[in-house]
């Protein structure tokens, strides 16, 4: 195979954009690299993501696959060897040309570089290791840069890529091995895991030389990711998350992405077509259930279990929590734990944050606790200001829920007329508010 050149650029450009768009583990760059004055472009608090910001900035990646020829097979995916599907490779040096003329005009702030497996993972990983030197040293391009990770490559271009990006992520493609095993067979838990175990241990080993020599060389410093497909196989919502559980615990992941299963191909092995289209509230709730756990200190076995293994399609995982463990309410507002406020439904880390720092001042009503940013149409249930409820409630899981529902909590489309959107797939979505 030869990398073509009888494409033009923009040719190239619309095949392999839209090749990239199934791939959703596209982030912010969480870091604060700074430009040192001799380049273009800088992370710094750029918060780089395909989005509308605050004040309606626009701020975007440059997503494109590197090719979308691939020698797997793998029966979820478009590009897989057995389509017949247009296909185009980039060189490094169109590569860097679209980066740095994208850059100068201002369309993006920064590069996300995925690949098919061209020839083999480690002629692919030489490629990217070369486009993303070219790119750093040649161009001297500093901004934010996420490169995907090859499975099976060798240790060392592991290495060599790390150093010349600030995020590194390797899709998990499916929940378990077995489901692995069915729709991905050229693809095993092993070559997955390892190159994530070298990232979390290479950067590990970083901090530590940072601390000593503040000029070394910066290691994946805005973390790893990964991303998983969700619908394709018959896992439940509780496996899905106690994986997810694991991969942070274990590997220090920053993120976890859910992907909604589209049925791009006919296999036997797929489900089935319907009308019904992704499952994009389950998406949702997994995303939900995601941001409990990395910063709400919720554990999976505490949202989900065997007996009860799937999220309810009508209440978000923590009102859902809630309910379960009437129990714990009402919380007073200004004697409760921070760690307990977090439990509450429609209280946020940041306004339990406000609601410590603030009570030190006074006593706390109903009214600051609104100037916050409490949603008040459902923390109400839950909670109490000086022993007293917002309105007299009872409570019993039958009356609260139907009471929360009333509120027109987003629901999947067709179900009272609401609709949502599936995540964008550039965002470092935030849920705070839907799980506040």
């Amino acid at each position: 195979m030869r990398l073509q050149e009888s494409m033009s650029l923009n040719e190239k450009l619309n095949i392999l954009s839209d090749a990239a768009k199934y791939d959703v583990a596209c982030t912010s760059s969480g870091t604060s690299r700074k430009n040192d004055g001799t380049g273009m472009g800088s992370c710094e608090q750029s918060g780089i993501c395909h989005s509308f910001s605050a004040d309606g900035r626009c701020i975007s990646l440059l997503k494109i696959l590197f090719t979308n020829e691939c020698v797997y097979d793998c029966k979820y995916c478009i590009n897989r060897r057995s389509n017949d599907v247009p296909r185009a490779s980039f060189t490094p040096d169109e590569v860097c040309t679209l980066t740095m003329e994208f850059y100068r005009r201002n369309y993006i702030e920064g590069l996300f570089l995925s690949s098919g497996v061209f020839q083999s993972p480690d002629y692919t990983m030489e490629l990217l290791c070369a486009t993303l030197y070219k790119l750093r040293r040649e161009h001297n391009f500093q901004g934010y840069i996420h490169v995907k990770t090859i499975p099976g490559a060798s240790p060392e271009l592991v290495q060599r890529l790390g150093f010349l990006a600030d995020r590194m992520s390797v899709n998990l493609e499916l929940p378990t091995a077995e489901s692995l095993k069915l729709l991905a067979p050229h693809k095993t838990r092993k070559t997955i895991l390892a190159p994530m175990r070298q990232v979390q241990n290479r950067m590990d080993e970083n901090k530590k030389e940072l601390a000593i020599y503040r000029s070394a060389p910066k290691f994946v410093p805005a973390g790893q990711s990964t991303q998983m497909i969700i619908g394709a196989t018959p896992e439940t919502d509780y496996q899905i998350i106690n994986v997810a559980e694991s991969l942070y615990q274990k590997f220090g992941l920053k993120r976890v992405f859910y992907s909604a299963f589209i049925h791009v191909n006919e296999d036997k092995n797929l489900p089935a077509k319907t009308d019904e289209g992704p499952p994009l509230l389950r998406e949702h709730r997994l995303y939900q259930a995601d941001w409990l756990l990395r910063y709400y200190h919720f554990e999976a076995k505490e949202l989900l279990s065997e007996e009860n293994p799937n999220f309810n399609v009508l209440l978000d995982p923590k009102c859902n929590w809630a309910l379960k463990h009437l129990e714990e309410f009402p919380v007073e507002v200004n004697r409760a734990s921070y760690e307990m406020l977090l439990r509450v439904p429609g209280l946020g880390y940041k306004s339990a944050v406000r609601i410590v720092k603030a009570r030190k001042m006074g006593m706390l009503d109903f009214g600051d606790l609104k100037k916050m940013g409490v949603v008040l149409k459902r923390a109400m249930y839950f909670l109490t200001c000086n022993g007293r409820m917002m309105y007299p409630t009872k409570m019993d899981e039958d009356y609260i829920t139907r009471n929360l529902l009333n509120t027109k909590e987003k629901l999947p489309e067709g179900i009272d007329g609401m609709t949502y959107r599936q995540i964008s797939l550039f965002d470092d979505v935030r849920f705070g508010g839907g799980l506040a």
